[in-house]
Formats: structure tokens, sequence, C-alpha cells
């Protein structure tokens, strides 16, 4: 019998949404520590313990500890995955998905999600100026032409980096950015095709809905202006 995994985070973050998605499109038992983030429960002494970088998510398995998302996802299609359809063993196909994970980590997170949610949640800014909306833009243009490959983000199989992409893209649409069907149509189709997944709802859904409340109660001003377009297009079905 395996070791109790133990995944140490926070709905609210996309990231530990990625890894909640992993483990549950594996079916893995596992037990979910909440940490609150704003308590700052992650620099408990604890935690530090098991990740000096206090950060979320981290995965207890038995003796070890893995951090950062990515390579928690991977870690788990590997040790515990009846296949390697999720993270491939072929070389060039498992060289797709990573540059797929390093594109979100380095740009759809790093570049593009915490510079805006940074000064939000610690400097009580009100409103994202444009730059940083348009940054995200782009990168659904740049997502856009991924799927020229294939139905999802790294071809035609569904792979840990969808997880990871649309626990962030989904945080985008939800409260920055609204993905247009008439824009980036391909895009549009891939995140219905996430969100019909059946642990979709639980695993993302959940913790995205509350995000985007806490989002846009920081941004009451820009979100009435920023989705009053985004309903006419609804209305005129151009999403």
């Amino acid at each position: 019998m395996s070791p109790k995994l133990i995944l140490y985070g926070n709905k609210l973050s996309p990231p530990v949404r990625a890894v909640l998605l992993t483990l549950n499109a594996l079916n893995l038992d596992f037990e979910f520590r909440v940490l609150d983030l704003f308590a700052k429960e992650q620099l408990q002494p604890e935690f530090l313990k098991k990740n000096p970088q206090h950060t979320v998510p981290a995965l207890e398995d038995g003796e070890h500890i893995i951090v950062d998302s990515h390579a928690i996802a991977a870690y788990l299609v590997r040790k515990y995955g009846k296949d390697d359809t999720l993270y491939p063993e072929d070389f060039h196909a498992r060289a797709i998905v990573d540059q797929r994970l390093y594109y979100e980590a380095a740009t759809l997170f790093a570049t593009c999600l915490k510079p805006i949610t940074g000064p939000l949640f610690h400097e009580n800014v009100t409103e994202v100026p444009k730059q940083k909306l348009d940054q995200i833009s782009e990168a659904y243009t740049t997502l856009e032409a991924f799927f020229a490959q294939g139905p999802y983000v790294a071809g035609e199989n569904l792979t840990i980096a969808d997880f990871s992409i649309v626990s962030t893209v989904s945080s985008f649409n939800a409260a920055f950015v609204p993905i247009s069907k008439d824009k980036w149509p391909r895009l549009a189709e891939w995140l219905k095709r996430l969100e019909a997944l059946p642990y979709y709802a639980e695993a993302n859904g959940a913790g995205l809905k509350m995000y985007a409340a806490l989002i846009i109660s920081k941004l009451p001003k820009q979100y009435e202006k920023l989705w009053k377009k985004a309903l006419e297009d609804i209305k005129s079905g151009k999403q």
C-alpha cells in the first residue's frame, strides 16, 4: 500500500488547482490540508520545515516532499499513473509538454498573473493597468497558435500541461480578460473541453469561483467596465 498523499495549499491558488486536477485525473486518494495564505499560515515553522520556499502547493508522499505544481504533477504521473498519457515517455512528446509547462510558469503565471495579483493583494491597488491586461490578450493569441497541433495544448492528448495552463487561463477568463470565441475560437473551445471533464468542477471550478469573487471585489469599477463589453458580446453571439 502506497504512503498517504497529503497536499498542502489553498483552492484560491491556480497552481494548487493544477495539482488537484492531476490528482483527480489519476483517481488518487489524498488528504488536502488547507493553508490560509492571507493569515500567512505558509510561514509557520511547521510548514517551513517542509518547504523553505513557503509556497503552495506542496505534496507530502511518505518521507518525500515535492514542491512546485509542475514538478508535483509530473511526479504523480510518473509514480502513480497507469500509463504515460498525461506525461509521455517519448522524448519529443515530453519536450512539447515541458515547453508548455515552462510557458505557463514563466509567462502566464510569473509575467501575466503575479504582477497583477501582487499589487491587488499587498498594495491595495484597485485598478489593473491596460498594459497588463494586454499582456494576457497577447498570451491568449500565443495559446491559440498552440492548438494548430491538436485539441489540447501539447497536441492530440490531454496532459498535465492542460491542467497547469487551464488553472491560470480560467483565472484570467473569470477575473481579468474574458475569452472571446470570435477572437480566440480554439482557445474558447479548449476551455469548454476542459470544463467538461468529470472532475473539473471540484478540482478547479470551486476554487475558481472563490478566486474570481475575491479579485472582482477589489476591482469594482474596472470590473463593471471590463465586463460590460463581454456581456454585449455574449448577447450578440460573439462569445
